[in-house]
């Protein structure tokens, strides 16, 4: 399903890296700022959004309250990975696809700064449980479900920075289109292949 509006040139950003190769250690500590930042970039880009801005939608696409709440349906899951890879299990736990979470939530109904504080919330565990990881520990591979590739401590943490700065940039996309409708193109038709 749909879940973003797609703008003229957006589309490189719209695929998610494949994961063929392990991501080396020392890319640990700035991807786990560049997680921790994202309620921070969250909270600053939102501070002046009105609440119809926010439950906004672009034909199929999610709202701005959409995919933030989708954000928070997602950190359960990655923290369950990282408890996968922290307790040596050989296959991370699969994701919904489906995105049935987000799907039945009713965001649009939940008050903006409440799903922001939620997700700031939910992020700082997820944060905790990462910076628990030793050298040795982060070097752990467990075989993802859907790409079936090995994935560490490292690729987790970048997959989710970069599944978040995916969901940030459609953010942007939606404030930009009243100001700028001319910008937006269809909504995606592709396959969400959902989360890593």
């Amino acid at each position: 399903m749909p879940h973003g509006p797609a703008i003229a040139g957006s589309i490189a950003r719209s695929t998610f890296p494949s994961m063929s190769r392990c991501f080396p250690r020392q890319l640990f500590p700035e991807t786990i700022e560049r997680l921790r930042g994202t309620p921070a970039r969250l909270k600053d880009r939102l501070a002046s959004v009105s609440a119809n801005a926010a439950r906004l939608r672009i034909g199929e696409a999610w709202s701005i309250l959409e995919n933030v709440g989708h954000l928070i349906d997602l950190e359960p899951l990655w923290l369950g990975r990282a408890h996968d890879l922290a307790n040596g299990l050989d296959e991370l736990r699969p994701a919904d696809l489906r995105n049935r979470v987000t799907h039945e939530a009713g965001h649009n109904d939940a008050d903006l700064a409440m799903l922001l504080a939620a997700f700031r919330s939910a992020r700082a565990a997820l944060i905790e449980v990462l910076e628990m990881f030793t050298p040795e520990s982060a070097r752990r591979r467990a075989r993802h479900p859907r790409l079936g590739s090995p994935m560490t401590a490292v690729d987790l943490a970048f997959f989710v920075a970069e599944h978040d700065d995916h969901h940030v940039a459609g953010i942007a996309e939606l404030l930009l289109a009243p100001v700028h409708p001319d910008r937006l193109v269809e909504p995606l038709t592709r396959k969400q292949e959902g989360p890593p």
